[in-house]
């Protein structure tokens, strides 16, 4: 099959999700107002609340939550055959993603920008808010730790990707200051920053960039990971302004131009999806499809995480609340047009059914390597692109992402820690330094603690990540769901994305509960069995909140 379908029936699909489902959303279900003070301007202090154009802040909330998670696991779950992944994608976007992250937004930004733990314990209740914040923290310990791992292994496999990595950073801060202390124009801004960057990508190769294999005592693993935790920490202490903004913004019209080339490249070179579209003869060992595919694509059809993004840093600096819309729905829609691309990659980037099937041996294999080989194959056979600069390109793509979404992910666990120095009145914590040195500290002893020397400790509880993560997107969902509710607001299309989401979680928490005992894994096990409690927990306190203001109804009503 022509893998030109995948890309038509997808992209258009999602693009009609925007124009029009979205604008009914804005409309009907979230009401947003024009008129409406958000936040950023109330609070403005140049820092952390900053009204921003929306293009700007589309580039942070995109970048920051499509990390390598949409490649990933889109690149994985083909193994169950294109078509399941395909249709979740597709669909999980437009009804599911879309509302989500729209949502996160609008509900932080009616409650002064609070981020969606907090704001459960207001809507919710205080049992719900510190039930809902153990998650939340284990999702981000568990993004930091392991994006840490897969951007150091993304550079020591290709050397050539190190200096536009790491030089993509000097040009956000040269973009932040040309946009805020020079006022020059955003498009003019753009175009140098973008071609700046391709200029790091075109001559990444030529200069390749490698640690010894033995840096003070650390592989250069190890090595890789404490330089990235080190420039995160700094990076989420910065005013936003000065580089998370600007590197978020160009990283995303970076990844457009980028998808752009491998989409032309499909139209151009017409590649055959070689893959199965549904996979009868999966390998030995591999899960159900069902419940196992919605939580191994997460990002790219819905992600909790998102929500922390949209309630933690996008929140505080959303200008208008009308462009929400634009930033959290169209947000989500670039995501799922780079989960598509990871699909049309993964399956179309081969020469013959008997290659990707050398390639998909087990259930985990695939993921960015696939990506990123399929990527190439189809851009070099379809522009004529050198294979060499071809995989650099792709793999600073998928770097750049991982490294955007670990800036913004440290930050949110910083705002974690504060807001629990605030909660519980431990005021060292509150401040921003203690609780960034406490983030960097409590991924640092997982990626090392587990992991020994190498550092590569938060694979260890990566497992966890596409149930935990769905979970939390439920559960934003629900709190968001309570809000309509008070306003007397159709909530029907929130109840179905999440009571879906919430029984799928569950299930796989059950089924992986049961491969944890089966391996013996007492880590995992009782890892899990918190997850699983707490969403038991969080959904009952949200169910007994929705019962109490059915009740209040009733006696308003009867009065």
């Amino acid at each position: 099959m022509s893998a030109i379908l995948l890309l038509v029936l997808g992209l258009g699909g999602m693009a009609l999700g925007y124009f029009l489902y979205s604008r009914f959303i804005a409309k009907v279900i979230y009401k947003v107002d024009e008129n409406f003070r958000t936040p950023a301007n109330e609070f403005e202090d140049g820092v952390d609340f900053v009204p921003t154009n929306k293009f700007v802040l589309w580039g942070h909330h995109f970048t920051s939550v499509a990390g390598a998670a949409p490649i990933v696991g889109p690149a994985i779950a083909v193994i169950w055959g294109w078509l399941p992944a395909f249709l979740w994608v597709t669909i999980g976007t437009i009804f599911f993603a879309g509302v989500h992250d729209f949502g996160a937004i609008w509900a932080s930004v009616r409650n002064k920008a609070k981020s969606i733990g907090t704001l459960t314990g207001e809507v919710v209740g205080t049992r719900a808010r510190s039930i809902f914040t153990i998650v939340i923290f284990l999702v981000l310990l568990m993004v930091n730790a392991v994006f840490g791992v897969v951007i150091a292994r993304l550079l020591i496999n290709n050397p050539g990707s190190v200096v536009p990595v790491w030089g993509a950073i000097a040009v956000a801060l040269v973009i932040g200051q040309l946009i805020y202390r020079g006022k020059m124009s955003l498009p003019l801004v753009s175009l140098v920053g973008v071609v700046a960057l391709y200029f790091l990508i075109y001559i990444g190769p030529s200069v390749p960039v490698s640690l010894p294999e033995q840096v003070g005592g650390l592989s250069d693993n190890a090595a890789w990971i404490l330089i990235l935790f080190g420039y995160a920490a700094i990076a989420s202490l910065l005013p936003v302004w000065v580089l998370l903004q600007p590197r978020d913004y160009i990283n995303g019209l970076q990844l457009f131009v980028g998808l752009i080339a491998l989409y032309a490249a499909v139209l151009i070179g017409n590649p055959t999806v070689v893959a199965p579209m549904i996979n009868q003869d999966v390998p030995a060992g591999t899960p159900s499809m069902i419940p196992l595919l919605f939580v191994t694509i997460a990002c790219g059809a819905i992600s909790g995480f998102h929500g922390l993004v949209a309630s933690g840093t996008t929140s505080k600096q959303l200008r208008r609340e009308p462009d929400a819309r634009f930033v959290g729905y169209f947000g989500a829609t670039g995501e799922g047009a780079l989960a598509l691309a990871a699909i049309i990659a993964a399956t179309a980037g081969f020469a013959s059914l008997a290659d990707w099937q050398a390639v998909y041996t087990s259930f985990g294999q695939g993921g960015v390597l696939a990506f990123v080989n399929g990527g190439a194959t189809i851009l070099s056979q379809g522009t004529g692109l050198d294979a060499e600069v071809a995989g650099t390109m792709l793999t600073v793509m998928a770097a750049l992402f991982a490294g955007t979404t670990m800036d913004t992910g440290l930050r949110l666990q910083r705002y974690i820690f504060q807001e629990w120095g605030e909660i519980y009145n431990v005021k060292w914590m509150s401040k921003a330094a203690p609780a960034t040195l406490l983030s960097v500290g409590t991924c640092l002893l997982l990626a090392f603690g587990a992991g020994g020397a190498d550092g590569s400790g938060g694979l260890l509880i990566w497992p966890l990540f596409g149930t935990s993560n769905q979970l939390l997107a439920g559960l934003t969902l629900l709190v968001v769901t309570v809000m309509l509710v008070r306003r007397g607001t159709p909530t029907i299309y929130t109840v179905v994305p999440l009571i879906f989401l919430l029984v799928m979680t569950l299930y796989a928490l059950l089924i992986q509960l049961k491969g944890f005992y089966t391996k013996g894994d007492w880590f995992l096990l009782t890892l899990d069995l918190v997850v699983l409690v707490a969403a038991i927990l969080v959904s009952l306190e949200c169910i007994a909140s929705l019962r109490r203001l059915k009740q209040e109804r009733q006696q308003s009503g009867a009065s």
